[in-house]
């Protein structure tokens, strides 16, 4: 599957574990959520980053203690009506202030790309590469909002107030 983060389609240096494949010594993981609690301490002593795989169903308050050990959180959309993840990703950004890479996995959809961007998703795993090529897009197409959102971009308001000032700073 393509992986696109920070709008180019990059290769994805994680592997994927279920819950009962053999760990390997060394390397990026990214492992599901009931692996990852059930076993945290040794997953994050091991070299290498971690990463894990958060179902929506999931209360991410569990995560929580992790966030500043875990180099990635995927958070899972099982279909493309269900947006819990957006909430689970609007929570970690905004309240949590989880600053590493979140990621949008499942059946997500080119119509939803701009939005997982303002919810704060950075990386997104996508079915075909059409799709990933279409996220490049997409995301350089919009450079201002006008709602606050958890993705760090400043909105409309707030850089036409900035534009103001510097205008009236050396007048």
């Amino acid at each position: 599957m393509p992986l696109v983060n920070g709008g180019k389609i990059v290769d994805d240096g994680f592997v994927k574990l279920a819950v009962d494949t053999p760990l390997p010594e060394s390397g990026d993981i990214l492992v599901p959520a009931e692996r990852f609690i059930g076993n945290a301490a040794a997953l994050l002593d091991r070299a290498g980053k971690v990463g894990v795989i958060w179902p929506n169903n999931r209360d991410i308050d569990e995560l929580v203690p992790y966030l500043g050990k875990v180099a990635t959180v995927a958070l899972v959309f099982p279909t493309f009506r269900d947006g819990r993840a957006y909430s689970q990703a609007r929570l970690l950004r905004e309240r949590y202030n989880y600053r590493g890479d979140l990621r949008a996995t499942g059946q997500i959809l080119r119509d939803q790309f701009v939005f997982m961007l303002r919810a704060g998703f950075d990386s997104f795993e996508v079915k075909k590469q059409a799709d990933a090529e279409a996220f490049m897009q997409t995301a350089r197409r919009y450079s201002v909002f006008y709602q606050p959102t958890g993705d760090g971009r400043i909105t409309a308001l707030h850089r036409r107030m900035q534009l103001r000032h510097s205008e009236g700073v050396g007048t």
